[in-house]
């Protein structure tokens, strides 16, 4: 499964439909800014996984089973799902998260706001699907760090995060790399 059809699937649809309606905006700017959100989301943990994070990750996943994929619709206005979600938010982007979200309002045309909603349903609900690809497939640390790397492989380019990295770039090196991510993400996994 690519990154695509992640997001072209009934998941995606859910998740754009009820973003929309419950923040009042048109589906067309939800599913801009979820378009651009999601490749950052995973793009972010699959370079941790292929830079020694994997075994962390997996073991983070043990806490999303795949449940909160059962009811899309229910997710805004439940506070601790999206307290949950801005947990995520904050140790995978770090101090670039308000970097990322102006980005993502302006590629949508979303406020910041609207955007940071978007944001903390989709964290959970990628852990989610993570947790329930792991435990349905049987997948090891490895097997996760294989399942991340189709899912952000949608082309042979790989993802355009459309000058998302250099948001992303923490330590000013030009590129998206082992350094940044495990600064973005490292207290993320941590008990």
């Amino acid at each position: 499964m690519d990154i695509n059809s992640l997001l072209s699937g009934s998941i995606g649809q859910q998740i754009v439909g009820t973003a929309a309606k419950q923040l009042g905006i048109d589906e067309s700017q939800a599913q801009s800014a979820v378009s651009t959100a999601v490749p950052v989301l995973l793009s972010a943990l699959n370079k941790n996984a292929q830079n020694g994070g994997a075994e962390a990750i997996s073991s983070a996943l043990e806490k999303h089973d795949g449940g909160i994929l059962e009811n899309i619709t229910s997710l805004f206005g439940q506070s601790s799902n999206q307290q949950d979600g801005l947990g995520i938010l904050s140790h995978i982007l770090g101090d670039k998260q308000k970097d990322v979200e102006t980005v993502i309002s302006q590629k949508s045309g979303l406020n910041t706001n609207q955007v940071t909603q978007i944001l903390a349903l989709l964290a959970p609900v990628i852990m989610g699907f993570l947790g329930k690809q792991k435990g349905s497939q049987g997948l090891d640390s490895n097997g996760i760090t294989n399942l991340l790397g189709g899912l952000v492989s949608g082309s042979s380019e790989g993802i355009n995060l459309g000058g998302l990295e250099k948001l992303l770039d923490q330590d000013g090196d030009g590129k998206l790399g082992a350094s940044d991510v495990m600064g973005m993400l490292g207290g993320l996994f941590k008990k």
